[in-house]
């Protein structure tokens, strides 16, 4: 039985799966591989984590949450999920900048993609990284820490370094948030003031089916300790507060939601979309998301607007969200503040792959930079191209992995050619 990723839309491997107990365990699959990849909480509907080779789950290994007050930092173990890591922090007072959508996704995984949540002064999850452990293809241990020449190139790593055991992250006193949610948004209102929306609450999104005349969904949280939020934009623009707690997906019950309606609550319950006790899905979907730069977002926005009928169909709903710039080489923020644009489509890649080219040939002039673990189509050259620290990133991953033994297709596809 093959391992598939959480909708059940990739195979990652049809090998047997490596559950080590130890780092030492680890360190020997590691070495006597000539081809493997580590699966995370398998959240990617890409083809990142498949392999011919060894697929290995880091899973099993002894769980660390290692909170250092006095530097104030976390090692965390690879596998642990953020939200369970929130837990932790929350109960000895402290917290996190961000985290994504979805509490149930693993520190290492999340953070070697690039994933985000959203705020215009929140990088992604991995710009809160300081250190990271990782076995390398040799099977040795090695630590890069914030300032050593490799460190840029090692969190957003795609995996293709080595097997992260344990990353060191940065924290902050606990906070609370409050979330709010408006509907009916005139979409002419969205497209003209985008990004002043997005800097409405320390977290926003705003979710569509970009089938009406108005924006679906905007909510907004905001953190308790920085007061009360200015919404009328929202409320002059025609929004309206929702009179009941929302799903994204606004036909959908909303019991997977987090507390909304201006309830103040521990960041962690807020943050997140859904809350941990629940695993929300659609059912088998596929997911894509593109980022440009601020500056060009209201523009993008429009330009995604005009291929609207064509995208519509096979669209279960999509997702804005402003992300910071941040300094790791393969980041899709990689020193552009940025607006992503995420897609959730329905599970016929026969419908969805054609919605996915118009997307990418609407917003093309813009630059977008796409999601590695989502599922795109921009040409790898195309890709290369946007990102000014390719050649070193490449680097990295041959100095530290000479002979490719964390190389798959997909990265063998988009950066050894």
């Amino acid at each position: 039985m093959p391992m598939m990723n959480w909708s059940g839309t990739v195979a990652f491997a049809n090998t047997a799966l490596h559950g080590p107990r130890t780092v030492n365990e680890l360190r020997a699959i590691v070495s006597a591989s000539t081809s493997c990849r580590v699966v995370g909480s398998a959240h990617s509907f890409s083809r990142i984590v498949a392999t011919t080779g060894a697929l290995i789950s880091l899973a099993d290994l002894p769980t660390r949450i290692e909170i250092d007050a006095a530097s104030s930092t976390v090692t965390v173990s690879s596998a642990t999920l953020y939200g369970e890591l929130a837990i932790g922090l929350h109960a000895a007072g402290f917290a996190l900048h961000n985290l994504a959508s979805l509490p149930h996704i693993s520190v290492a995984g999340a953070c070697a993609t690039g994933t985000h949540g959203s705020g215009i002064g929140n990088g992604p999850l991995s710009s809160s990284v300081a250190a990271v452990e990782l076995v390398t293809a040799s099977g040795d241990l090695v630590r890069l820490a914030h300032g050593d020449q490799d460190f840029p190139g090692a969190v957003v790593s795609l995996g293709a370094l080595g097997a992260l055991t344990a990353l060191t992250l940065r924290i902050e006193p606990t906070y609370e948030i409050a979330q709010h949610v408006f509907t009916g948004l005139p979409v002419h209102v969205a497209a003209t003031q985008l990004c002043e929306i997005l800097a409405l609450g320390y977290s926003v999104s705003l979710f569509t089916s970009w089938g009406g005349d108005v924006v679906d969904q905007v909510w907004v949280k905001r953190r308790v300790d920085g007061g009360p939020i200015d919404v009328a934009l929202l409320l002059e623009g025609g929004a309206q507060p929702s009179s009941r707690t929302m799903h994204p997906i606004a036909r959908m019950p909303a019991d997977a939601c987090t507390v909304q309606q201006g309830v103040p609550g521990p960041w962690h319950e807020r943050l997140p979309h859904f809350a941990l006790a629940y695993m929300p899905s659609a059912g088998d979907e596929i997911q894509s998301e593109y980022f440009v730069a601020s500056d060009h977002a209201a523009d993008a926005m429009r330009a995604i607007l005009a291929v609207r009928d064509v995208i519509r169909g096979p669209l279960l709903v999509s997702e804005i969200r402003a992300v910071a710039a941040d300094d790791q080489w393969l980041s899709m923020s990689h020193e552009r503040a940025s607006v992503a644009f995420h897609f959730t489509w329905i599970s016929d890649v026969r419908l969805v792959m054609p919605a996915i080219a118009a997307v990418e040939a609407a917003i093309a002039p813009f630059a977008p930079r796409p999601h590695w673990g989502k599922v795109f189509s921009i040409d790898p050259t195309v890709v290369r191209s946007r990102y000014r620290m390719w050649n070193a990133a490449c680097e990295v991953m041959t100095r530290l992995d000479p002979n490719g033994t964390f190389r798959n297709d997909f990265i063998r596809q988009h950066f050894m050619a």
